[in-house]
């Protein structure tokens, strides 16, 4: 009977531990998930750039779908824009200001890249920002983005 109770008691005792690092592992992977990598790349027209990034729920989502592959189509002289397969969650705001190089989602899945300043009345949720962006012409053009 002593042998049975010793027994259960480390079964107790290894399902305890198993338990604690399988929790430990578990909180280690929400804590990847929660803390948004800085930077993304952005591959167009053959050159790379790093899209500085937000710290949003919006951002966390866009990264789960990466590597995607977008055709961005032009639109009033200063913006790319391509619509997502997948709607994002959202936390728009009118930033009254749009700057070259801004990143932001339009809606809940309509991904706009800018690349002249301009004053705006649109509400945007604000992804990132690319520095050093050049003017990228009337076409449409290719995306890639991915991780970095």
């Amino acid at each position: 009977m002593r042998k049975k109770l010793i027994i259960v008691l480390i079964l107790i005792l290894l399902f305890s531990i198993t338990g604690c690092s399988k929790k430990e592992e578990k909180e280690n992977d929400n804590k990847q998930i929660n803390e948004v990598t800085n930077q993304m790349k952005i591959i167009i027209n053959n050159e790379k750039y790093n899209i500085e990034l937000e710290q949003n729920e919006t951002v966390k989502e866009l990264l789960s779908i990466l590597p995607i592959e977008l055709t961005m189509n032009e639109l009033n002289g200063n913006e790319k824009y391509a619509y997502l397969d997948t709607s994002l969650s959202k936390d728009s705001i009118v930033p009254e200001r749009i700057n070259r190089g801004d990143v932001m989602l339009y809606g809940d899945n309509c991904l706009v890249l800018f690349y002249e300043s301009f004053d705006t009345t649109y509400s945007y949720t604000k992804i990132g920002h690319i520095n050093d962006l050049p003017n990228l012409g009337k076409d449409s053009i290719t995306v890639k983005i991915d991780k970095e």
